[in-house]
C-alpha cells in the first residue's frame, strides 16, 4: 500500500503536466482563426481595440484610440497606419515579435520542446526565446486558448497584451489582410 501511495504522489504531477500540454498543443493545433478584444499595454501608455489572428501570421487589429490606428499584417508586412495620420509605419513581419505570435507550426514546435509550463490559478503559460526575442504567452486554463503575451517591441519597450471576448475559427474574409487596404 505505501508503495502505491508513493507511485501516487510522485508521479501525478507529471500526469497533470503532460495532458496540460497536450490540451494545449490540441487546442493551438485546431485553431484556424481567433478574434478577441484586446488590452495592451507599452510601459505606462495603454489601448484598446480588436483583432482578428488567421493562421499562418496573419493580423488585423483596429485600435479603440483617437486615431483609429490599424495594425495589419499579410503575412510578410506588418503595417501600423491611422485614418487620422497621413504617413504610415512598415516592417517586415520577421523583424517583429508578432512573426513568432502568429506562426502556429512555431508555437506548436517550441510548446512541443518545453520543460516548465507554469501554472497558476487562471493561465498556463511558458517562455520563448528566439533570436533574442523572449516571448511569454498565456494560455487560458479551462479552455486552453491563447489569453495573452508579453514581449518586447522593435522599440525594446515591454509590450503586455491581454486578450478577451475570444472566438475561434470563424468564417473570416482573408481579403481583411491585404495590407495595400489601410495605407492612405
Amino acid at each position: 500500500m505505501k508503495y502505491i501511495i508513493f507511485i501516487l504522489i510522485f508521479f501525478y504531477p507529471l500526469n497533470i503536466f503532460a495532458s496540460s500540454k497536450q490540451l494545449i498543443k490540441d487546442k493551438l493545433e485546431n485553431t484556424d482563426n481567433i478574434s478577441f478584444k484586446f488590452i495592451q499595454k507599452i510601459g505606462k501608455v495603454t489601448e484598446k481595440g480588436e483583432c482578428i489572428i488567421s493562421y499562418p501570421k496573419k493580423i488585423l487589429c483596429r485600435y479603440d484610440d483617437k486615431y483609429n490606428k490599424i495594425l495589419v499584417s499579410n503575412g510578410k508586412s506588418l503595417v501600423i497606419n491611422s485614418k487620422k495620420i497621413t504617413n504610415y509605419l512598415r516592417y517586415q513581419l520577421k523583424d517583429t515579435p508578432l512573426n513568432l505570435i502568429l506562426d502556429k507550426r512555431f508555437l506548436l514546435n517550441k510548446l512541443e520542446n518545453v520543460e516548465l509550463i507554469r501554472e497558476n490559478d487562471e493561465t498556463f503559460s511558458f517562455k520563448i526565446i528566439h533570436n533574442d526575442n523572449l516571448l511569454n504567452i498565456f494560455f487560458d486554463k479551462e479552455s486552453y486558448d491563447i489569453i495573452g503575451w508579453t514581449t518586447t517591441d522593435v522599440y525594446l519597450n515591454t509590450v503586455e497584451t491581454k486578450l478577451f471576448d475570444i472566438n475561434t475559427n470563424k468564417i473570416i474574409d482573408k481579403k481583411l489582410f491585404r495590407v495595400q487596404n489601410y495605407i492612405n
